[in-house]
């Protein structure tokens, strides 16, 4: 059986749900290092594309609405 990794790890989870943000890498599999993970997928020839996606922070504008920011969301496309 092949030594499990991040880069393995994170594969699967792609393969199951398709994207993934840095949020969910560091809670669904530990990974803190999503980006540099996603950089060695893609050298290995791996597709995968970035999108901007804004999520609420747990901060408040004056008007009691939630403050928003950018994070980059990782999609793999196809089946590699």
């Amino acid at each position: 059986m092949a030594r499990e990794t991040h880069k393995t790890r994170l594969l699967d989870y792609l393969k199951k749900y398709g994207s993934i943000t840095s949020l969910e890498a560091i809670r669904d599999l530990g990974n803190t290092r999503l980006s540099a993970t996603i950089f060695v997928l893609k050298d290995e020839g791996h597709k995968i594309t970035t999108e901007d996606s804004r999520v609420a922070t747990r901060w408040t504008n004056k008007d009691g609405s939630r403050k928003t920011t950018t994070v980059s969301k990782y999609i793999l496309n196809g089946s590699n």
